[in-house]
């Protein structure tokens, strides 16, 4: 090897080095949690491999296994369950985990907390499929280009957003950190769809379309609320605390009451409360109550 050749080898070397120790850093605060006890983050990955297999046993023959009858549902939906309570409840931990103080390697409070919230989670799954029930037969009803439940179950965006929502919903609803957002960002990446784990969505929900709908944390959906693509049910504005930062928890996003109908590009924001059987038109800005039966067109 000749002098030069070594000499631009030993140069690389010694910027690759100076790289990783830069990268690297504790004060960035990238990787400061890495230290704490030798605990592991969650896994996105097996995050999203459970949400997936859970839809699979809520629509049971519809994802995954698609050849069951009645004799092997069961075991099919039985041995699912029981996989997936493991995977999940392992994350679970680890979502726990990344906000406890503990400092020591085990964190035996943490796995605890997520034994029983993955239990109780579980408990919620019948009377999750059944509002999912709603869901699909409203999207059909909603829809005249659906031709059956089934092609809304398979086929609709909307479907598979507040599919994945009513799970990151119920965990969210537990106490859970990270985990809920991981499934709610993981329906917004394949359908366009982003609806924040916290929404409370009533009964009997459609989004048709789908592509650009946005729904924040502390929306209150009604049942029988129908939504158009490009609707964004967002803040108006974020109170900021004694340092300057936009404060946590404040209810800043619209109310949305049974029976309201929003067209597409519509934007509400603040806490505002669209009454019952409101009809927002298309592309509509609105930053005020609407009474209840009240239509609201562009211009108004």
């Amino acid at each position: 090897m000749s002098q030069t050749t070594g000499a631009a080898r030993q140069g690389r070397q010694s910027r690759l080095t100076h790289l990783v120790n830069e990268l690297c850093k504790s004060e960035h605060g990238m990787l400061s949690w890495l230290g704490r006890g030798g605990r592991v983050l969650p896994s996105r990955d097996q995050v999203v491999e459970a949400a997936e297999a859970l839809r699979s046993a809520l629509f049971p023959g519809y994802f995954g296994v698609g050849d069951l009858t009645e004799d092997n549902m069961r075991f099919h939906v039985g041995a699912t369950l029981d996989r997936v309570l493991l995977v999940l409840e392992e994350q679970i931990k680890r979502g726990l985990c990344f906000e406890c103080d503990h400092h020591g390697p085990e964190c035996p409070g943490c796995a605890d907390k997520a034994a029983g919230i993955t239990s109780e989670f579980f408990e919620q799954l019948p009377r999750i499929q059944h509002t999912l029930a709603t869901d699909v037969q409203a999207a059909y009803l909603g829809d005249p280009a659906a031709t059956s439940t089934d092609e809304a179950i398979f086929c609709y965006p909307g479907i598979l957003a507040i599919t994945y929502h009513r799970l990151a919903h119920a965990l969210y609803a537990l106490g859970v950190p990270i985990i809920p957002r991981i499934i709610s960002e993981r329906a917004h990446s394949l359908t366009g769809i982003d609806i924040h784990p916290g929404a409370r969505i009533g009964e009997r929900f459609f989004i048709d379309h789908g592509t650009g709908v946005v729904i924040g944390e502390t929306c209150v959906i009604g049942k029988n609320v129908r939504l158009y693509q490009g609707v964004t049910l967002g803040a108006k504005s974020f109170p900021l605390d004694e340092q300057g930062n936009p404060m946590k928890g404040i209810e800043r996003h619209p109310v949305v009451e049974d029976d309201v109908v929003i067209y597409s590009g519509a934007t509400i924001l603040g806490r505002v409360r669209i009454g019952r059987g409101a009809v927002i038109g298309g592309n509509v800005w609105l930053t005020r109550d609407v009474p209840p039966g009240t239509s609201v067109a562009s211009g108004d």
